[in-house]
């Protein structure tokens, strides 16, 4: 087991590099100039900006440039933005709102998702499993900028106008309720094909053979479901949560400026359009990390729910 931990940690250092120079290109393509974008309609000093450029090493050529961040990344430097702030006290600032939220996105997605996939496979064929699979649908359907624009208006400004202030619908000054409204939005389509997975999956494991045995000796339906079925179910339910948190974070722009939370979304929208390679490259390589580190996870809780599966 640890040689297949350091194997794939090894692994993940050719996707880092990959994913940071591919970022970093995408950055260094872009028009403008982001010493001119910084200063905004004022002009600067001639001087000055050669001391920028020649300080940030915008003169040099884009691998020249991807090395001495790569050097520095390596040493735990994240590098600094033009304006002379620390790309990695950004980030602590901006990273826990979005860590929150894709937490509370992904127990919602989880907690939701498997539960209305449970409830939809034992009741397979009748009124509630047929509703659960259109309202699955809708989720997917429906954009999740409309998604958000209406439960902010149905959940928070019309239940608050009834006195019950449960949903803000902006901010974080609610603690962690301020979190619940942005999150369920935010995991609404992977709760809808998690949902759906979940059914798929029992309704086929419900058919196989050893299910019928079991039936056949007499075990209980609450042992042969959540021992037998549901254990089995949950390897493709996890591979897919273990893949979806990276995607939560990174998907959490729109939903971030819809509630006005001030996370990493905003901060990686207004870097690209700055041009600040440093803070741009920064989290997407904590994104990338997070990524790597959640699909190890998730190739290790196989060995938990299946004794079959062995790492050499």
């Amino acid at each position: 087991m640890g040689r297949y931990i350091i194997r794939r940690l090894l692994q993940a250092i050719p996707v880092l590099l990959g994913a940071t120079l591919l970022i970093y290109a995408v950055v260094f393509a872009l028009p403008g100039d982001p010493i001119a974008a910084l200063a905004g309609e004022k002009r600067i000093d001639p001087n000055i900006v050669a001391i920028l450029r020649e300080q940030y090493h915008l003169n040099d050529p884009f691998l020249v440039q991807y090395w001495y961040y790569i050097v520095g990344l390596a040493g735990g430097d994240f590098g600094t933005t033009f304006s002379g702030v620390g790309v990695d006290e950004i980030m602590a600032g901006k990273f826990q709102v979005t860590v929150n939220l894709a937490v509370t996105a992904l127990v919602l997605e989880a907690v939701i998702g498997v539960g209305l996939g449970l409830f939809a496979a034992l009741r397979r064929g009748r009124a509630s499993d047929s509703l659960i699979l259109a309202s699955t649908l809708v989720l997917i359907s429906v954009p999740t900028l409309v998604t958000g624009f209406v439960l902010q208006l149905l959940l928070g400004v019309k239940l608050k106008q009834a006195g019950i202030d449960l949903f803000p619908v902006a901010g974080i000054s609610a603690g962690w309720r301020s979190y619940l409204l942005p999150g369920f939005v935010l995991a609404g389509m992977s709760i809808a094909y998690l949902t759906r997975l979940t059914r798929n999956s029992l309704v086929e494991i419900m058919r196989a053979d050893y299910i019928r045995t079991a039936v056949a000796k007499g075990l209980p339906r609450s042992r042969v479901i959540g021992r037998h079925a549901l254990r089995n179910a949950l390897i493709p339910l996890i591979t897919y949560l273990g893949a979806d948190l990276g995607a939560l974070m990174g998907g959490a722009v729109i939903t971030e400026t819809i509630f006005n939370l001030p996370g990493i979304g905003g901060q990686l929208f207004n870097s690209v359009y700055l041009r600040e390679q440093p803070v741009v490259v920064g989290i997407v390589t904590v994104l990338v990390l997070i990524y790597i580190l959640a699909n190890l996870v998730v190739d290790l809780l196989y060995a938990v729910l299946d004794p079959r599966i062995r790492y050499e």
